[in-house]
């Protein structure tokens, strides 16, 4: 592959980055010495109280006489177990995106009136500026789909007369068009990517009002529109799984923190949008994906718990896939016995399975959960409980709906626009104050310490 001179590494630019490395470095020690934070939660999943919030909040132990135990995890969306939320509207054949997305932003369940009218204003702002789709998204494709949706985003933000106004009434005007627009942005940029890069067709078809936001990403992206109703629904489930997590994890903190400056919608936006991009964060289900795809080719008898064992142990010695040591979709800094969305997920991922005839690969995948947190246990020091996390079915699930592996981060923003939209009206109602990182020079860090010592 030949590369431009805008990209091109030069050796002056090599040896100069060397330079830069090795004066960057920060003994390790010294983290645990001063009790530095290497993120937003500790290595026993506790976290870094940087702020509050009413919007999510996650359960993974009790307190028993003055000790954390760990339990099954628990999510709750305002105060409300998203295991209860979901059993309601799949057991009444609903889609519930829609209303999953009025609790998150104003802490109640809509009735049937309100629910109507806020999926008719929705629908509403499904449509982009005129000649969006050719001046923007189609101009300069990426062939990173959320570098794609972070550029229109920002972009948005020239169309928009009332760019700057932070009051609620609009920054709520605001969030609801970005909740209705996310999908048609990614798909469309998906489009463009697969037509200039790759050479195939290409499709752009309008949305349409009254379908549900899960519909209209089945019908937008497939070149003949169609999908059955259990895909749409199976979709729709994924989003309202994927919408909230609390504001601890890395894309809602930065949402809090880039809001409390004062700045504007879009710029929030796409700096959370970059943060979820991160492999650490929102990409790890294209991971667990690659990960089975090799397993699959290395295997020989998917069905045999020894070949299986012996593949996950290579993992761990660094001895297979990408090298990394990791079982990618085991584990999560905050569940430890079970992650209550991936314990929702699977029952509906075995039904799919069927229906599109990948028995044996849904029986792959669950044997490797159940092996997984054992192998591990006998391989490495652990903390806390192993378990399977969203991302261990959710990639399985979009490869059954032939979605690309390009839109799966951005689906996870589609779903998780909500939780910002959330976050961010919290932060501006409660007038915060800029988050300042507590940042320290190593120097300053050992003063502060002999000063106390005295």
């Amino acid at each position: 592959m030949q590369i431009n001179s805008y990209s091109e590494i030069t050796p002056e630019i090599l040896d100069l980055s060397r330079l830069s490395e090795e004066t960057s470095q920060i003994n390790a020690e010294l983290y645990k010495k001063y009790d530095v934070k290497r993120g937003l939660r500790d290595i026993s999943g506790q976290g870094v109280l940087a702020g509050l919030t009413e919007i999510g909040e996650i359960h993974a132990y009790d307190m028993v006489e003055g000790k954390l135990i760990p339990c099954e995890g628990k999510l709750f969306y305002r105060g409300m177990d998203i295991e209860e939320l979901v059993r309601g509207f799949v057991s009444e054949g609903r889609f519930g995106f829609e209303e999953i997305t009025y609790l998150l932003l104003f802490g109640e369940l809509p009735d049937t009136e309100e629910l109507a009218s806020f999926k008719k204003l929705l629908g509403s702002y499904r449509s982009l500026p005129t000649h969006f789709v050719r001046d923007i998204i189609m101009k300069a494709p990426s062939k990173d789909m959320m570098n794609t949706l972070a550029r229109s985003v920002l972009t948005l933000y020239s169309y928009d007369d009332r760019g700057d106004d932070i009051s609620i009434p609009n920054v709520l005007r605001q969030s609801l068009q970005l909740i209705a627009l996310f999908p048609m942005l990614s798909v469309y940029g998906y489009q463009a990517y697969a037509h200039y890069h790759d050479g195939k067709s290409l499709y752009i078809h309008p949305p349409k009002a009254e379908l549900s936001t899960a519909e209209n990403i089945l019908y937008t992206l497939r070149p003949d529109s169609k999908y059955t109703d259990f895909e749409a629904k199976i979709l729709d489930i994924a989003l309202v799984l994927h919408m909230e997590h609390g504001g601890g994890n890395n894309s809602s903190f930065t949402t809090h923190v880039v809001s409390s400056s004062g700045t504007d919608t879009y710029s929030s936006v796409a700096a959370s949008l970059g943060s979820l991009k991160g492999p650490r964060h929102g990409g790890a289900n294209i991971k667990v994906v690659r990960m089975f795809e090799d397993m699959k080719q290395q295997v020989k008898d998917w069905t045999n718990e020894e070949e299986v064992g012996a593949y996950l142990r290579a993992l761990l010695h660094k001895e297979a896939f990408d090298h990394a040591g990791l079982i990618y979709g085991m584990g999560h800094a905050v569940y430890s016995l079970s992650d209550p969305r991936a314990n929702i997920f699977k029952s509906f991922v075995k039904r799919l399975s069927v229906e599109k005839g990948r028995e044996e690969e849904f029986a792959l995948y669950s044997m490797v959960e159940r092996l997984a947190p054992q192998i591990i246990g006998e391989e490495r020091q652990i903390y806390k409980g192993v378990s399977a996390n969203v991302d261990f079915y959710s990639g399985f699930v979009y490869s059954m709906l032939d979605l690309p592996l390009e839109l799966y981060t951005p689906i996870f923003a589609m779903a998780r626009i909500v939780g910002w939209s959330a976050h961010r009206i919290e932060e501006l109602a409660n007038n915060g104050k800029i988050i300042r990182p507590a940042y320290k020079s190593v120097a300053e860090r050992q003063e502060y310490v002999k000063l106390n010592e005295r």
